[in-house]
């Protein structure tokens, strides 16, 4: 795979009252990720080529990928496929990278969802309302000790756009 390819469809960033190992460790540990990640735990083997997944509250697969850039406290890139049945075979691979900087008494975390072709607006309003509501929670977990708790489904018309493809939902 070749990470030139792919052109950020989703950015955002932005700034915490923490350190950048503890953000790291917010992103790659699956106890720390089930606080802010709606029960989601992430699961990473901090090395190029080792597994990336993460896992529903009940344990079922969710997400799997592949570590393709880490530089702990840096950087993580991994490719980021949901389960759902069609859905890499028709939109391709999803590319997610975390950058983390230290800026000032802060950390400035900037979280990139990139993909290697043109994906439709319809397509990407899942993961325009799901990121900054995780991204959120993280921020708020680290600042006060406290994640937020927000319900989230996925996008009727992101729902309707895999319909229409032929890429069935859970």
């Amino acid at each position: 795979m070749n990470i030139k390819n792919f052109k950020p469809a989703i950015v955002y960033t932005i700034y915490i009252a923490s350190t950048p190992e503890k953000v790291w460790e917010a992103l790659t540990s699956a106890e720390f990720s089930r606080k802010y990640f709606s029960g989601h735990a992430v699961e990473v083997d901090q090395r190029i080529g080792g597994a990336f997944i993460m896992r529903t509250p009940d344990g079922a697969l969710h997400i799997s990928g592949e570590v393709i850039e880490c530089e702990p406290a840096k950087k993580l890139t991994v490719t980021f496929n949901v389960n759902w049945p069609a859905l890499v075979e028709k939109l391709g691979p999803t590319l997610v990278t975390y950058e983390i900087e230290q800026a000032g008494d802060a950390v400035k975390l900037t979280m990139l969802q990139s993909h290697d072709r043109e994906i439709s607006d319809d397509i990407l309003s899942g993961g325009r309302t799901g990121w900054p509501a995780i991204l959120s929670s993280l921020k708020s977990l680290l600042e006060t000790g406290n994640a937020l708790t927000i319900q989230m489904q996925p996008p009727e018309r992101m729902l309707a756009a895999l319909k229409e493809m032929g890429i069935g939902t859970p």
